[in-house]
């Protein structure tokens, strides 16, 4: 059995850990519980809940259909607190959907950066270290819907099918979601590293 393990492990193509650095752009939050899109703030003060107040806040949230191996409303951790985006990203979106603009905003994000590359690819378990002293740790990539790009269609009332079209040209460019691991303040204009981890892919054998 050892010398199997060995054996798997000289196949595994390891990706060692490194760091990679960007800057917020804006912080943002949603202004009530009932609607997703969020607001451009000063600041953003994250407890170990998220935003306190905020649509997406809480130890614990409710699942849905992004879950369908649970039962619709059954109570889970709540890994989703946090909504990061990234600029380079909403303009590629933009482009690709050939309208004029996307703002981070109109889709709920909290927390846009700039200079990390392909943000939405950045694997679980990496952490964002930000200037301040917070830490958020990436659950994964933000699967697109189809109700954020109803909120993108408002802006555009002459196109037609903007809601459908975001979740095909939004895929893998939708940013990333994850929980608060260090609290504190974060606000425009200060530094993000992202810590990211050894990667290796785990296959079927």
């Amino acid at each position: 059995m050892t010398d199997q393990l060995d054996l798997l492990a000289d196949d595994l193509r390891i990706t060692p850990a490194f760091r990679a650095a960007g800057k917020v752009e804006g912080v943002f939050r949603t202004s009530s519980a009932e609607d997703f899109r969020t607001a451009a703030v000063e600041a953003l003060d994250l407890t170990f809940e998220g935003i306190s107040g905020d649509r997406h806040g809480g130890h614990t949230r409710r699942a849905g259909g992004r879950e369908p191996w649970y039962p619709r409303g059954t109570e889970m951790c709540n890994e989703r607190q946090i909504s990061i985006l990234s600029t380079e990203e909403l303009a590629e979106t933009a482009s690709r959907m050939e309208i004029a603009e996307l703002k981070a905003e109109w889709i709920g994000g909290n927390i846009l950066v700039s200079g990390i590359p392909r943000l939405s690819l950045v694997p679980p378990r990496t952490r964002l270290v930000f200037e301040s002293g917070v830490v958020i740790r990436v659950d994964g990539d933000n699967k697109p819907c189809r109700f954020a790009g109803e909120a993108i269609a408002e802006h555009f009332p002459d196109r037609d099918g903007l809601d459908l079209l975001f979740p095909q040209k939004a895929k893998r460019l939708r940013g990333l979601v994850g929980y608060i691991e260090i609290p504190g303040k974060i606000a425009a204009g200060e530094t993000v590293t992202a810590h990211v981890p050894e990667q290796w892919i785990y296959e079927r054998i």
